[in-house]
């Protein structure tokens, strides 16, 4: 199960252990304030009251998973649905009716009971490990002796030794049993203090309902950028073309010496267009991506930059087009970053694979404080991976270094 590990013996005999208090505290507040809050509440006394038991409830519900990952190694998501902006009694309202808080309430109600079953049962393994091992250490000043079938009597230290190693050899059992219940009480807070599957799921169907919206958002605006840089680029480019063989097309017999300069202006004029458009080519899918993959397409890229890159692309088997495509856009615009910005004099490149897909990460050693602020070029890189289902992350502390790290899967 994500999230979970076998916990260690002697934390979780801790915790198990300490259960028992924990759960009457938390059962007795929350239990008391809950229903004190409901029987009052018909006379406003208790909406209070009730109010004070859900923070109580959360509080304890949020310690509870903090105190389960250290002891019991399972990480417990937040199960919470996100708060809505309204007012005060809105936000209560919302609390009160979510159903994660009242999971919480059953979970700190039903720590007691839990916490006493457990409380039992490690007394009782370890009880047993430990008389197995005293019995030499008492049944030497003992008033009677034990007798084991026909031959073996135990009334000294010497013939209790093999009960003490019996009680040595349980002790793996019992480290076993204790991990053990350590790993049915982690499932069990899981399981109620954690998200259920319909909250995954709602959370994943949000989330990709998001990226989606944003992947549209980000297809528009590369539209709206190659329409743009068409009209004002290449196509005047054209046009001055066009008008510049036309005036040479009216001189050609009265002037053909102006006529020949206006044909070179126009060839020039023409060389330009074809490099623009070769530039607007190359920034919506660079060929030599596709010819020849990542590695080729970063170090070209990576050879206009003004400063030094240090680049490390270890990317196989190839990945599909659009990680390829993703990822690329995703370093060329973070150097982009890095030149206009950081005022860097280096930049580190890593694009490798991973199991779940490419992870891309780009370093430099400049001034930092870069953000993520809707409309930028950082924002646009997020963008740009939520597409597919990709990551974005920007750790970039004032003084450096900026670390842009991007994380594509491979299957979406």
């Amino acid at each position: 199960m994500d999230g979970m590990r076998k916990p260690n013996a002697l934390a979780a005999g801790f915790y198990l252990l300490s259960n028992l208090v924990t759960g009457i505290f938390w059962f007795t507040l929350a239990f008391v304030l809950t229903v004190v809050g409901l029987a009052t509440s018909i006379i406003w006394v208790g909406l209070p009251i009730l109010w004070l038991a859900m923070n109580v409830i959360r509080g304890g519900a949020s310690m509870e998973r903090a105190w389960v990952r250290v002891a019991l190694r399972t990480d417990i998501p937040r199960p919470y649905r996100e708060k809505p902006a309204g007012t005060r009694w809105q936000r209560w309202k919302h609390q009160f009716t979510d159903p994660a808080t009242w999971r919480d309430f059953g979970y700190l109600c039903l720590l007691l009971p839990v916490g006493i079953a457990e409380f039992a049962a490690v007394i009782t393994m370890w009880s047993v490990v430990a008389a197995f091992i005293a019995v030499p250490f008492w049944i030497v000043d003992a008033p009677f002796a034990v007798i084991v079938g026909d031959t073996w009597t135990i009334d000294s230290f010497v013939s209790a030794l093999p009960v003490s190693a019996i009680g040595l050899a349980l002790i793996p059992f019992a480290l076993l049993g204790t991990r053990w219940l350590g790993t049915v009480h982690g499932r069990f807070a899981r399981g109620m203090l954690g998200p259920t599957r319909a909250d995954t799921l709602a959370i994943e169907a949000e989330r990709l309902s998001s990226s989606r919206a944003r992947g549209v958002e980000a297809a528009e605006a590369e539209r709206r950028r190659i329409e743009r840089d068409l009209h004002d680029g290449a196509q005047q480019r054209l046009v001055a073309v066009a008008m510049g063989l036309g005036r040479a097309k009216s001189k050609m017999d009265s002037d053909p010496a102006g006529a020949a300069e206006l044909i070179a202006e126009a060839h020039a004029d023409a060389k330009l267009a074809i490099k623009e458009l070769r530039d607007l080519a190359r920034g919506i899918y660079p060929s030599v991506l596709g010819d020849r993959g990542l590695d080729a397409a970063l170090s070209a890229l990576a050879a206009r930059v003004p400063i030094e890159v240090q680049l490390h692309v270890d990317v196989e088997p190839r990945p599909p087009t659009a990680v390829e495509s993703a990822a690329y856009f995703t370093v060329g615009e973070a150097l982009t970053n890095i030149t206009k910005h950081s005022n860097a004099t280096r930049a580190t490149v890593k694009v490798n694979r991973v199991d779940t897909g490419v992870l891309v990460e780009v370093t430099d050693n400049g001034q930092g404080g870069a953000e993520v602020k809707p409309g930028g070029g950082l924002a646009g890189l997020a963008d740009r991976a939520a597409t597919i289902d990709g990551v974005v992350v920007v750790v970039s502390p004032v003084g450096g270094p900026t670390v842009i790290r991007a994380e594509l899967p491979c299957a979406w």
